[in-house]
């Protein structure tokens, strides 16, 4: 798959889960590690792991490998590693105070995904 279909599978499972104000960052430019950063609201903590686990799931059954996964435990904030993708699945108060569309925005092309479609 290449990378922009990484993304709207991605996006796709979000969506599934019903997981909110989805943003995808492009960020080639600024990391040597990966490319696209998506970010998205789940309104508990069991929204959280869960919309994580779909993307997980649904991206291994189309072969994108490298997956690893930080927060699970916690469900406020879950990071999912795609290897060219970075998704990050966050409670909004946390979103808030991390806001790391503001910290990783700064000149790089950023789309609600209201917007992209």
């Amino acid at each position: 798959m290449n990378i922009d279909q990484i993304v709207a599978a991605v996006v796709d499972a979000i969506e599934d889960i019903k997981g909110n104000d989805i943003v995808v960052l492009d960020v080639a430019n600024q990391s040597p590690l990966f490319e696209r950063m998506i970010l998205a609201s789940a309104d508990s903590t069991r929204q959280t792991r869960a919309i994580a686990q779909h993307v997980a799931e649904k991206l291994k059954e189309q072969g994108v490998s490298g997956q690893g996964t930080e927060g699970m435990g916690q469900g406020e904030w879950v990071l999912l590693d795609l290897g060219s993708v970075i998704v990050h699945v966050m409670q909004p108060a946390v979103r808030q105070y991390y806001s790391l569309e503001a910290l990783w925005s700064a000149g790089v092309d950023q789309r609600r995904q209201s917007e992209a479609g």
